[in-house]
């Protein structure tokens, strides 16, 4: 393994536009040193076989549910061999908050599973996501335009915070039972508070569930951790997006339909799909799907 050891200096405001280009063929398991707020964080990540230094590639962030590492994702969802032969950068960090076991995800205002909202001092993982796409586009030849986020559900739920707060950086989205467009209304949970994602460009977005998830039903109702629904995120993205009208509802196969809008702006699109007998899982995803929807989808 690796060790690239960077600097905070990567971490200062231009850092987004620092290249690895050019530079020898990494090692295909790293670790990328990350300093953010004097607090080490580093982070592994997969180089696919085949890296070519001189053309950019794409990058993706794999998050971790509650109480999970970044190790674990990474051997739960398989998600770098997948993304081996179509050349993409692969990283699984660790959420910044330590839990009784693992580490979850710090999203503003929004409980954790431990039922409590994050401090004012609790780390800021929205900073340190970004700051891992800058530390690997400093070591390696990453295109800019091709970032991308999943993640399993709480790690779902940060992957749709960065594409709320960052879509600037972030292109398109695949989270898997985990798909939020910004808060719930503290008065009313099951309705989302549109004022809490407001991106400034279109994001795609295709979302795996599980119409027997106990834990984020696709029905929504369960307080203000997951409050609203799957189809109200969906509305919500859509509004984004600029969708002009749903899809027709289409089964895949028996266990499997698919749901969302079409005709959305600058080619982006918002899509569900729903595995029948799915529950609160990755097994509900579909790999070669999540990565040939976020492929398709550059900002």
């Amino acid at each position: 393994m690796r060790i690239l050891a960077l600097v905070a200096a990567l971490l200062v405001p231009g850092a987004a536009h620092a290249t690895g280009c050019g530079r020898p063929a990494a090692a295909e398991s790293m670790t990328l040193a990350v300093v953010i707020d004097g607090r080490d964080r580093p982070v592994r990540v997969h180089v696919p076989a085949g890296y070519d230094p001189a053309r950019p590639t794409p990058f993706l962030l794999d998050l971790h549910g509650s109480g999970s590492t970044g190790a674990e994702q990474a051997a739960l969802s398989r998600l770098a061999a997948a993304a081996d032969s179509r050349g993409m950068v692969v990283a699984a960090p660790d959420g910044g908050i330590a839990a009784d076991k693992g580490f979850v995800w710090n999203i503003p205002g929004v409980p954790t599973v431990a039922g409590s909202v994050p401090g004012p001092d609790a780390p800021d993982d929205t900073r340190y996501l970004l700051a891992v796409v800058d530390a690997a586009a400093a070591a390696l030849c990453i295109d800019q335009r091709r970032v991308y986020a999943t993640g399993l559900s709480g790690g779902g739920r940060m992957a749709s915070w960065l594409a709320c707060v960052a879509a600037d950086r972030i292109a398109a989205i695949a989270p898997v039972v985990g798909l939020r467009a910004g808060r719930a209304r503290a008065a009313d949970p099951t309705t989302v508070d549109p004022a809490t994602c407001r991106p400034d460009r279109p994001v795609a977005v295709l979302t795996f569930a599980g119409a027997r998830d106990r834990t984020n039903p696709i029905v929504g109702g369960e307080g203000l951790r997951w409050g609203y629904s799957m189809t109200a995120a969906l509305q919500r993205w859509a509004a984004i997006s600029g969708c002009a009208a749903p899809a027709p509802t289409v089964w895949l196969d028996p266990r499997h339909y698919r749901q969302g809008y079409t005709a959305c702006r600058a080619g982006s699109e918002v899509a569900a799909i729903v595995d029948a007998e799915g529950e609160h899982e990755w097994a509900v995803a579909d790999n070669d799907a999540i990565l040939a929807f976020l492929l398709a989808h550059p900002r």
